[in-house]
C-alpha cells in the first residue's frame, strides 16, 4: 500500500515534476520536486499506518544490518551528540527540561544531561534501543502520544537528529511542538542530511532538504534561524553532508512566512554528487569514510535523476 503526494505543505503547489527514480533494497522510491518552491519530496510513499512500524522495527534492519544497537551505531551516535553539543554550547547556558525526538540509545540525551543537569525526556519507536536507554536510568517513551498520555508537560530544549526528513507533515509536527510542547521561548535543535551532498533517496527519507528549503520550513512554522551550518561531522570533515541549524519561535511580532522559492534544484544536487564523487576518487584516506557511509546508502542502489 502507498499513497500519492499531491503536494507538500511548504507552499501547497501541485505542479510538480519526477526529479529521482531509483530502487532501494527491493523497494521503488520515487522523488519528485516542486516546480513552485524547490522542495524535493517522496511520492508514492509509504501510508502513516505502514511508516509507524517501519521506523520503529524495520529501518534500522534494512539501513545497519540490525535491528540491535551495533558498536558501529554507538561510535557514530557518540561522535554526532559530540558535534550537536559544540554546535548548542555558544548559545544555550541553561536547561531545564530537555526532550529528544528519536533518542537511540539516550547518547545524546546523556550528553547534553552530564552539561546542563536537566532532566532528560527521549522519544524512541526502536524497542532494543529504548530498552538499553531506560536501562541506563534515562526516562524514554516508544512514542509521542505515549509521552502525551503521561504528561511529561513542557521543555525548554527539543532536539531531532535526522527525523524531521521522516515526517509526513513536518510543518504541522513542528507547529504542534511549538504550541504544545516547548517551553517559551524555548530552543530548538535540528540536523537533516543535505540533499545537495547526501545520497539520502530511500525509502524512509519522505523529504529531502536543502539549506535553503529547511529555513523555509522552520520559518512557515513559526520559528527563527538562530544558527546554520552545513559540515559533514562525525563522518567526513570536507564534504557538506548534514545540515544543523539552532531555532526558537519568532520572538515579537510575528511576520507572516513570505515564500522564497529554490531555483536550480537539480543542477545544485549535480554539481554537489560530482564534487563528492571526485572526492572519493582522488582523497582515498578520507573516500574510506564515505565508503562506511555507503553501508547506509550502497552502492548498487540504481539512481535515474530526471
Amino acid at each position: 500500500m502507498s499513497e500519492k503526494v499531491q503536494y507538500y505543505p511548504l507552499c501547497k503547489s501541485e505542479h510538480n515534476r519526477l526529479f529521482d527514480s531509483r530502487s532501494f533494497h527491493g523497494n521503488s522510491v520515487v522523488n519528485r520536486v516542486c516546480q513552485n518552491c524547490g522542495l524535493v519530496f517522496q511520492s508514492s510513499r509509504m501510508t502513516e499506518v505502514e511508516s509507524t512500524p517501519f521506523n520503529a522495527e524495520e529501518y534500522r534492519l534494512l539501513n545497519e544490518g540490525s535491528k540491535d544497537p551495533t558498536a558501529h551505531n554507538n561510535a557514530n551516535q557518540r561522535a554526532r551528540a559530540e558535534s550537536l553539543w559544540a554546535f548548542t554550547q555558544p548559545y544555550v547556558e541553561k536547561v531545564s527540561r530537555y526532550l529528544d525526538v528519536g533518542c537511540s540509545m539516550g547518547i545524546l540525551l546523556q550528553r547534553f544531561t552530564d552539561k546542563f543537569h536537566c532532566e532528560p525526556v527521549g522519544i524512541e519507536p526502536g524497542e532494543a534501543h529504548h530498552t538499553l536507554a531506560r536501562k541506563d536510568g534515562l526516562s524514554v517513551y516508544a512514542s509521542l502520544e505515549e509521552l502525551e498520555k503521561v504528561g511529561e508537560g513542557h521543555f525548554d530544549l527539543i532536539s531531532m537528529a535526522h527525523i524531521l526528513d521522516h515526517l509526513p507533515d513536518p510543518v504541522g509536527y513542528l507547529v504542534y511542538f511549538r504550541e504544545t510542547l516547548m517551553e517559551p521561548p524555548g530552543w530548538r535543535l535540528i540536523e537533516v542530511p543535505n540533499h545537495y551532498v547526501h545520497d539520502s533517496f530511500e525509502t524512509a527519507h519522505l523529504v529531502s532538504y536543502s539549506a535553503h528549503t529547511l529555513c523555509q520550513t522552520l520559518e512557515q512554522a513559526g520559528f527563527e534561524i538562530v544558527r546554520l551550518k552545513k559540515h559533514g561531522r562525525p563522518r567526513l570533515g570536507c564534504l557538506p553532508l548534514y545540515i544543523t541549524i539552532f531555532i526558537r519561535p519568532c520572538s515579537g511580532i510575528f511576520n507572516p512566512f513570505c515564500l522564497q522559492p529554490e531555483r536550480f534544484v537539480l543542477l545544485k544536487r549535480q554539481i554537489g554528487m560530482f564534487r563528492r564523487h571526485v572526492i572519493e576518487r582522488i582523497v582515498p584516506s578520507r573516500a574510506c569514510t564515505l565508503r562506511s557511509e555507503k553501508r547506509y546508502f550502497p552502492a548498487q542502489t540504481c539512481q535515474k535523476v530526471v
